[in-house]
């Protein structure tokens, strides 16, 4: 299951694009959660990620980056 869902809406992420270097920004209100599983899919696919918490284009949520 790649799918994001932190506030119950499912949110679809194309990870074949999350090449070492590149970002993606998820808007959500429960951000732990959603750090909880982007970290999960981390796992599982033996990436290095670092996020922050951040306001874009006036919507809460995470940045990620992938650094391996």
């Amino acid at each position: 299951q790649s799918d994001l869902a932190p506030d119950g809406v499912r949110i679809v992420v194309n990870w074949d694009k999350f090449t070492i270097g590149s970002s993606v920004f998820v808007p959500a209100v429960n951000v732990e959660e959603l750090i909880t599983q982007v970290k999960s899919i981390a796992i599982r696919n033996l990436w290095t990620i670092e996020y922050r918490q951040r306001i874009e284009n006036k919507l809460w949520g995470v940045r990620f980056w992938r650094m391996l």
